[in-house]
């Protein structure tokens, strides 16, 4: 529904961004012991649930940091399949993106939590006024965005 505009009438708010896992363990430490998530609430799920194969058998588990709730979705049955995009033009959700204040500290920091640095993505080292990032794949492959943003720069 739109108004006279055509502008939605309807009041949107975020709710949560879904991550399916190969490993709920392995990805709560990189989530919540890395990158400062809080677990506040999982439930275990067996029913079918639309777009997943029958059985259906999963854990759900939601973290929140600073507002955005993530959920963590593992799958006992029917298991998980594909890949997570490895390219930033590749349609759908190509990163999640956190601000950190030295971002090379931080990036090592959560290889030590099961990430892996992104050969090549490293931007800004030849300028430390200019906008600084580099990207992390979490323990299943899902880019992570490290950013540093000077301050007095437009964001």
């Amino acid at each position: 529904m739109t108004d006279d505009a055509g502008t939605a009438t309807h009041d949107y708010r975020t709710s949560h961004i879904g991550l399916c896992v190969s490993d709920l363990a392995r990805s709560t430490r990189f989530y919540c012991d890395g990158l400062g998530f809080t677990k506040i609430m999982e439930y275990d799920i067996d029913e079918q649930i639309p777009e997943v194969d029958a059985p259906c058998s999963l854990t759900s588990t939601f973290l929140e940091k600073d507002g955005m709730r993530l959920e963590l979705l593992s799958y006992r049955q029917p298991g998980v399949i594909g890949t997570p995009p490895t390219r930033r033009n590749h349609l759908g959700l190509t990163h999640l993106s956190f601000f950190a204040e030295d971002i090379d500290a931080a990036a090592e920091e959560l290889c030590g939590f099961g990430g892996t640095l992104v050969e090549d993505t490293r931007v800004g080292m030849e300028d430390a006024s200019a906008p600084q990032f580099v990207f992390l794949a979490d323990p299943d492959g899902n880019r992570v965005e490290l950013m540093h943003i000077p301050a007095g720069t437009p964001w």
